[in-house]
C-alpha cells in the first residue's frame, strides 16, 4: 500500500502516528497539504509529493495547516480530489467540514436524533437578542461559541442581549447552546475516543472552571466510559462520518449524557496519559484495515472525465 501521512504541524502526534504505522508494516510518506499542486499537463493533475505521477492508496489526515480562506479551500479541494479518484482519506473533507461547522454537526445529531443541549443559530444580532431574551436567564445562561473555534477558545456565557458582541466580532453568526450546569457543581465533562465505529478509550476533564479542555488547563482523569456514553459517541461519529474523532460529553442530570462536539482533527496528549490503550495504534490500525477494504486510486485520463 501507498500511504500517506499529512501532517503540517503537531511533532508528538506526527511521531507517534508515523512509529505506529511503520510498526504495522506501513511506510509513510509525510507531506503538507500545503505541498499538493494541481498540473494539468499530466494524466493525474493532483500531484502529491513523494508519489510520482500517481496517488497514494491512502492518506491519514493529522492537521490542516491555518491559512486564508482561499489556501483551506484548496486544501479541502485536494482532499476531495482524492477521495473522487479513490484514495482512502481519514478524516475526509465531508466529515472535517461537518465537524468544523458547528451548526452542522448540531444540525445532524438532531436529525439522527443524538441528544444535544438545545441550540440556537442565527445569522443577526436582533434575531439573537430575542432568543436570549426568551431562553437565558441569570442561573440559566446559554453559551455563545465560535462556529468554526476548537479547544475551548472564544466561549462566552450569555445572560441578557446586551452581552452579545456585534455581528462583526461573530462572523456575523452566532451559535447559542443552553449551557448544562454540572453535576454537583463540578466542572467536568467528557471526552471519547472513537475510531473505526468503535469506542476505543475515554476521559475525564476535570477544570477549575467552567471551560475544561486541556489545551485551556483541564486536568485529564482516568475514566471507563459506560455502555450508555459509548454509544452516544460512536453514533455521533457515525452521524458526522469521522474515520476517528474525539467526542465531548457532558452529563445531562438525568443519568444520561449529552453530546457537546464531534472533532475531526482530535489531540489525544491528554487522553494518553490516562489509559493504557495506544490511541496511535488504534488510528493507525483502523485506518490501513480502511484502505484495505478500498480500492486502488485511478488516473484521471487527460483527455476525459474521470
Amino acid at each position: 500500500m501507498r500511504i500517506g501521512l499529512a501532517a503540517d504541524n503537531g511533532a508528538w502526534h506526527k511521531a507517534r502516528l508515523l512509529a505506529a504505522l511503520t510498526d504495522l508494516g506501513a511506510a509513510p510518506v509525510l507531506f503538507s497539504l500545503a505541498e499538493v499542486t494541481v498540473e494539468t499537463g499530466h494524466d493525474e493533475p493532483l500531484r502529491v509529493p513523494g508519489f510520482g505521477g500517481g496517488l497514494p492508496d491512502g492518506v491519514l489526515l493529522r492537521t490542516i495547516a491555518g491559512g486564508t480562506f482561499e489556501a483551506t479551500t484548496m486544501r479541502l479541494g485536494a482532499l476531495h480530489a482524492l477521495v473522487a479518484a479513490g484514495t482512502v482519506v481519514w478524516n475526509g473533507p465531508t466529515a472535517i467540514e461537518r465537524s468544523v461547522d458547528k451548526a452542522m454537526t448540531s444540525l445532524l445529531l438532531a436529525r439522527r436524533r443524538i441528544p444535544t443541549p438545545e441550540t440556537f443559530v442565527l445569522s443577526r444580532r436582533d434575531a439573537a437578542a430575542e432568543v436570549v431574551a426568551r431562553e437565558a436567564a441569570p442561573g440559566r445562561p446559554l453559551v455563545l461559541k465560535p462556529l468554526f473555534g476548537s479547544q475551548g477558545e472564544g466561549l462566552q456565557l450569555i445572560v441578557r442581549p446586551e452581552e452579545l458582541p456585534p455581528e462583526e466580532l461573530v462572523g456575523r453568526v452566532y451559535y447559542l447552546q443552553r449551557y448544562v450546569a454540572r453535576r454537583d457543581a463540578a466542572w467536568q465533562d467528557y471526552r471519547i475516543f472513537v475510531c473505526a465505529g468503535r469506542a476505543v478509550a475515554g476521559m475525564i476533564r476535570e477544570g477549575d472552571g467552567w471551560i475544561t479542555n486541556v489545551h485551556r488547563g483541564g486536568r485529564p482523569l482516568p475514566w471507563r466510559p459506560p455502555a450508555r456514553a459509548a454509544a452516544l459517541a460512536e453514533e455521533a461519529a457515525a452521524a458526522v462520518g469521522c474515520g476517528y474523532t474525539g467526542v465531548d460529553l457532558v452529563e445531562d442530570g438525568e443519568g444520561g449524557f449529552l453530546v457537546l462536539e464531534v472533532n475531526s482533527m482530535p489531540a489525544w496528549s491528554g487522553l494518553q496519559q490516562v489509559t493504557p490503550v495506544d490511541i496511535a495504534r488504534e488510528v493507525a490500525a483502523g485506518f490501513l484495515a480502511a484502505v484495505r477494504a478500498g480500492h486502488p486510486p485511478r488516473l484521471v485520463a487527460a483527455g476525459g472525465p474521470p
